[in-house]
């Protein structure tokens, strides 16, 4: 995880400061804005192939807009008046997925002061965004379809938690594009960070998940093995089949020998 702070330049210099991160998540915090910061994103994996940035502002970034650098133009991804927006996070396709370039250029104001322009990024890899034109997109690539055995069996493999448990409660919110899907969980079987927290008072596992409001999520009775991806702190919903499915399709892969990794189900 990379982070970036307390960058400063001579009075008198014009050059635009340089920055390079390696990590392929991270942040940066560039206090009192001034004049132009360039920032490469150059994770130093050489056989990493990620295709999609996104960058998620501070709720209190102030003092400069983000662009992105394609083809000798500037795309312009934040502007100082998105910064303030809950939830609000740009995403694009990366021209050369190893080197991104991203082009933070200082609002022109007297009184510098307290203002801070910091933002979180991630480099996804993700082969259906892959292309040579710069494009914005949404934050997940969400199917909004059932998963396929194969789909589910690598899903409770790879992803970032694997949860068994039931649906409490759905709310949408329509402004953001999110659906959020509040789970009351039996059973944590992974989780990457502390999103899935047990309640001291009742011994409970609680936590919210979100998902694209297009996937027109409904509240549902019974147990459901929730899994999926964390991004900026938020786990985001993959495949979500009912436990006893799961189960069903679990151990006729374990007999044939044809299930990708052990898990852990007691």
């Amino acid at each position: 995880y990379c982070l970036g702070s307390g960058l400063s330049w001579e009075p008198r210099s014009r050059a635009v400061e340089q920055v390079h991160l390696r990590c392929t998540e991270g942040s940066l915090e560039w206090m009192y804005p001034a004049r132009a910061l360039r920032v490469i994103l150059e994770p130093n994996l050489s056989s990493a192939w990620h295709t999609t940035v996104c960058i998620k502002p501070a709720s209190d970034f102030q003092g400069a807009s983000i662009y992105v650098e394609h083809a000798g133009q500037l795309h312009l991804v934040v502007s100082e008046a998105e910064g303030a927006q809950p939830h609000h996070v740009s995403c694009f396709s990366a021209h050369t997925p190893q080197r991104v370039a991203l082009f933070l250029q200082a609002s022109p104001q007297r009184d510098i002061s307290r203002r801070t322009a910091s933002f979180q990024y991630e480099l996804l890899s993700n082969q259906s965004a892959a292309g040579p034109d710069f494009k914005p997109m949404a934050l997940v690539e969400a199917m909004c379809r059932p998963c396929d055995n194969v789909e589910l069996l690598m899903a409770i493999c790879s992803s970032d938690f694997v949860v068994k448990g039931s649906i409490r409660n759905v709310s949408h919110d329509s402004e953001n594009h999110m659906s959020q899907v509040d789970v009351s969980a039996q059973k944590v079987y992974r989780q990457k960070n502390r999103i899935f927290q047990q309640d001291e008072a009742s011994g409970e596992w609680q936590g919210p998940i979100r998902t694209l409001l297009q996937c027109k999520v409904k509240k549902g009775g019974g147990d459901f093995l929730f899994t999926g991806n964390e991004h900026f702190g938020e786990a985001w919903l993959g495949c979500a089949p009912r436990f006893k499915d799961f189960m069903f399709i679990y151990w006729a892969a374990r007999e044939k020998g044809t299930n990708p990794c052990e898990f852990q189900l007691n």
